[in-house]
């Protein structure tokens, strides 16, 4: 990637050594019940935003209408980005956004804006890149200052109270007595955010090779923790695609190392604090190396992707707990982000009752008051303490004995101790949900929607479960009536049943994503034939012909000062990845060598990033292990064809693309294949068929003999 020359610094030494001349009297105001104080985010629907709708802070959901008043009245602009379970941003609301001192200043000099991040990722990516370029770092919540123009002239994270006053009142001064000064360093930052992510197109000849793929996996190998798994810091992410890329490269390279790598990370995840042994579903992240102690938020994205991952590393090692994580991670998401309608909320908050994790944590006296003679076995199993594992006597309920060890202890057999602990868990779970629960963020994000879409048809073509099928053609339906117009122009949110913001890359690529998934496991072309119409549209709107790359936002509707791609992966995989690897399986599925090679030249364009960094690139690292395997195609025809498909899923083979019908169909690729009286599977690559067969068990042979 091309980096820009230097960074942009600006120097708050000024701001902590200097005068800031007068700083008003601070005098702490609560709002009342009766809501003394209302702004313009009242009308909004995002949870968010609406947390700050009655702040003394004269607030302005992102539009023309707060941008146009800045112009108007010559101020600078505020723009604060949060989300709603995030921690230190109802830290600095309680601190600061709800003190009328604070709000006076904020109101009088500027155009305060408040940005609901998960809605409006295109706002926040330009302004966090902002803060890196100022700072080195980022994070939410996220405060840049700009001038009437949106440029910014300076971006941070959280700040005390006391030092954001300051920071304010450095800035007004300095804008009525060097204005030229802060436009000098608005326009060298916009240049910054311009040249970040700016991807020339790579016009070498494309080299994909299994020896590229050990290159790689040299290069992460020292930063693997294989103790604890995850990689060597804290705190922890689970980053799902780096796993699956891993995943992916053992299967191709027989590497134990990788597969290790994976397994390791699969077991301490499960058996940390990270995961919600009572109720089901992964925290954000762990804040130690261990998994232990998590930051209590639970994200939709990271729930969808880690059902997928603890899926199809099931599929590669048979091992049961892979299954009961998959199982209680979607109880959960039913039983907690679902909507009537079949909708995917976005996340729950870490905080209840003022306190992170209070929902989730308990002490020994509670668990012994609920479980009584039971509880010893309880405790011992998830290393419960009178102390405490953690803070003022509190416990995060997690594991490190393996339950042969347990079961031995205590005289059980393993599927005695699993009756024991999954009643008691029960039993805790109904005394959890009388306790006060977490903020629920409400609102729909179609992109997050598809990955969790994904997520369950990931899990019923590994474990044939009807409901998880049943869900996942809900979700389908619900984002094809409510998310996807006529013309396949999508929205990204939805919420009392209205979608006011239009869609961003990532909610095509992975709705597309989601939909050939979705054919995979049913044989409905109509997923397929949507997935490719919506592949189409996207190229029309969002493509760059200049890098190969694609634009985050549709060229209808690109107003910021400047429009950005997302190229590397994080926590969800970036926008251009999924959509290169999109484009990778429909140029499969319909023979069109032209999205096969755009997938190819976007790869191509990212190489070098990917081979000296995967974390940061691991979708992409999928994408070009396809390519080194290539793809196959498996054809299954006749009147068995499903359960053929759920016997073939029971294997781990990432580079298959499958393809079915009973009778006739319209796919080039299931063209003259039905033989009459018979249920016949085809291995194909490369447009050429091998000996067709009955026998899934000879399908998989032919498969593994390709690879």
């Amino acid at each position: 990637m091309n980096k820009i020359n230097s960074v942009i610094t600006i120097s708050l030494c000024l701001l902590l050594n200097s005068s800031c001349g007068q700083t008003q009297n601070n005098k702490n105001a609560k709002m009342s019940n009766s809501h003394s104080y209302t702004n313009e985010l009242i009308h909004e629907s995002s949870p968010y935003l609406l947390q700050h709708a009655h702040n003394p802070v004269n607030w302005y959901p992102w539009g023309e209408k707060a941008l146009k008043k800045a112009k108007d009245e010559n101020k600078m602009i505020i723009i604060s980005v949060g989300y709603a379970a995030c921690h230190w941003c109802h830290v600095m609301e309680k601190e600061s956004y709800e003190d009328p001192a604070v709000a006076r200043i904020m109101n009088e000099h500027f155009i305060s804006i408040k940005v609901d991040r998960e809605e409006r990722p295109d706002v926040d990516q330009v302004y966090m890149n902002a803060a890196q370029l100022i700072s080195g770092r980022g994070g939410w919540p996220l405060n840049a200052f700009a001038m009437p123009d949106g440029k910014p002239f300076y971006a941070g994270t959280y700040f005390p109270k006391k030092d954001w006053i300051q920071m304010l009142n450095y800035f007004i001064d300095l804008y009525q007595k060097n204005r030229a000064k802060l436009s000098d360093q608005a326009a060298k930052v916009t240049q910054g955010i311009h040249s970040i992510e700016n991807v020339p197109f790579n016009k070498a000849t494309a080299s994909f090779t299994l020896n590229n793929l050990d290159g790689i996996f040299s290069n992460i190998q020292p930063n693997i923790d294989y103790k604890k798994g995850g990689e060597k810091r804290s705190p922890k992410f689970p980053m799902p695609a780096v796993w699956e890329y891993l995943l992916y490269y053992h299967y191709l390279s027989k590497n134990e190392k990788a597969l290790s790598a994976v397994t390791t990370t699969l077991n301490n995840m499960a058996f940390g604090g990270i995961y919600d042994h009572v109720g089901g579903g992964f925290a954000r992240y762990s804040t130690d190396a261990n998994w232990h102690v998590p930051h209590f938020e639970k994200m939709l994205y990271d729930n969808a992707q880690l059902v997928s991952l603890y899926a199809h590393g099931y599929e590669a090692t048979k091992d049961p707990l892979y299954k009961k994580v998959v199982y209680e991670t979607l109880d959960f998401i039913e039983r907690e982000m679902t909507s009537p309608e079949g909708a995917f909320y976005s996340s729950l908050d870490a905080d209840s009752e003022g306190e992170e994790g209070k929902f989730y944590v308990w002490t020994k006296r509670e668990i012994e008051n609920v479980l009584g003679k039971e509880a010893g076995l309880f405790n011992d199993y998830f290393n419960v303490t009178i102390g405490g594992n953690w803070e003022r006597g509190k416990n995060i309920l997690f594991r490190n004995t393996a339950d042969e060890a347990i079961a031995a202890k205590y005289h059980l057999t393993k599927e005695q101790l699993k009756e024991k602990i999954e009643a008691d868990k029960a039993t805790l779970l109904s005394v959890r949900n009388k306790r006060v629960r977490p903020n629920l963020d409400d609102k729909i994000l179609t992109a997050w929607n598809a990955l969790m879409l994904k997520g369950y048809a990931d899990a019923y073509r590994t474990f044939g479960e009807e409901k998880f099928l049943k869900a996942a053609l809900k979700n389908a339906e619900f984002l094809s009536a409510k998310a996807i117009s006529k013309n396949n122009e999508m929205t990204r949110n939805y919420k009392n049943g209205k979608s006011s913001i239009a869609g961003f890359l990532d909610d095509y690529a992975f709705t597309i994503s989601a939909f050939i998934e979705l054919y995979q496991a049913t044989f409905d072309e109509k997923w397929l034939y949507k997935a490719k119409e919506l592949a189409g549209y996207t190229q029309a709107h969002f493509f760059d012909t200049a890098s190969g790359m694609f634009y985050y936002t549709h060229n209808q509707h690109s107003n910021l000062i400047s429009r950005k791609m997302e190229i590397s992966d994080n926590v969800i995989p970036s926008s251009n990845s999924e959509m290169a690897k999109n484009l990778f399986y429909l140029g499969h599925y319909f023979s069109d060598e032209a999205q096969i090679k755009t997938a190819q030249q976007m790869l191509l364009n990212v190489q070098k990033d990917v081979q000296q960094n995967i974390y940061f690139y691991p979708n992409w690292g999928i994408l070009e292990a396809g390519f080194v395997s290539g793809l196959y195609e498996v054809a299954i025809v006749g009147k068995d064809d499903l359960p053929k498909r759920q016997m073939i899923d029971e294997y781990y083979l990432p580079n298959m693309l499958l393809l079915g019908s009973k009778e006739k169909a319209t796919l080039e690729l299931l063209e003259n294949k039905l033989v009459e009286g018979q249920t016949t599977i085809y291995v194909c690559q490369d447009k050429v068929c091998k000996r067709p067969v009955t026998e899934v068990k000879d399908a998989v042979m032919q498969i593994r003999a390709i690879r």
